[in-house]
């Protein structure tokens, strides 16, 4: 099939190949000039869009300055709808960018906005934008911040099991600890339900101690002080599974900057010549 039949058989309204590269090299890379001055005008709004989230939530600058602010944080939800769109049209399967790591923190970041109009206050959740100052290491082509990224991700991946386990053990410790402690003290010393003896076996086997609820009889304070010394060995367990993981994916390869033209994400390996998750040609 030559040029201009495969041009005519293309579904109305798609970008043609030649226009959506130009658009995911702006985008997606920052080796053009271009792409660079996209990117990092991209993180200055991302930072002056967090700052009024911030500055609208102190009660004295939201009365003097409200109207303006107001203004400012759907001006930049505006800007990054626009940005978000365009990041969908620029490559070839949106639909996994969208569900993609970046793709659920660009939807994140404008969704809380829209959701502000039927649910007032949410608009404040709109800081998880500065989760997308992330994409600065690409921009900056640290490779070496990647790739520790990259080491850190296939490490929590890698223990996510081990982990769960773990925590689901945890959790069934600290409801037999609380059901006792619920026995043992009883409603005249503050522990006035299971739940509430289940609230504070946790925050003493973390070793927070609020200190809001306390045992009173010496049985209690028995059973509190060999909770609080299980919550010693129990914070070193899932440390030692994260830096055994870390370890091994520490002697895996790096990772290079580049971003699929396809699914518009990163992480590949330097000599990578396919995408690892759509599997088109980098």
């Amino acid at each position: 099939m030559n040029k201009q039949t495969h041009e005519r058989v293309e579904a109305p309204g798609v970008p043609s190949p030649g226009w959506r590269a130009r658009l995911h090299e702006i985008i997606f890379e920052a080796d053009t000039p271009a792409g660079r001055h996209f990117d990092f005008a991209l993180i200055w709004l991302i930072l002056l869009s967090v700052a009024t989230v911030i500055l609208e939530s102190v009660r004295h600058v939201r009365e003097q300055y409200g109207e303006l602010l107001y203004a400012l944080e759907w001006l930049f939800t505006l800007l990054f709808t626009v940005e978000y769109l365009l990041r969908l049209m620029s490559v070839r399967r949106p639909l996994r960018y969208a569900t993609s790591f970046f793709g659920v923190v660009d939807l994140l970041a404008i969704i809380p906005n829209y959701v502000s109009i039927f649910v007032p206050g949410s608009q404040y959740l709109l800081v998880i934008r500065i989760l997308r100052l992330l994409r600065i290491f690409r921009l900056l082509k640290l490779a070496e911040y990647i790739t520790e990224a990259d080491t850190l991700r296939r490490a929590l991946r890698a223990s996510s099991r081990k982990i769960s386990v773990f925590l689901s053990a945890v959790l069934l410790l600290v409801v037999i600890i609380g059901a006792l402690m619920y026995v043992i003290e009883g409603e005249g010393h503050g522990f006035t339900s299971i739940p509430v003896s289940i609230y504070w076996a946790i925050v003493t086997l973390t070793t927070v101690g609020y200190g809001d609820i306390s045992p009173r009889t010496p049985l209690g304070q028995m059973l509190a002080s060999l909770v609080m010394i299980i919550g010693y060995g129990i914070i070193a367990v899932p440390t030692g599974i994260v830096s055994v993981e870390l370890a091994q994916a520490a002697r895996q390869q790096g990772v290079s900057t580049q971003a699929c033209p396809e699914c518009g994400t990163d992480g590949h390996d330097p000599d990578a010549v396919y995408c690892k998750y759509c599997a088109a040609k980098l």
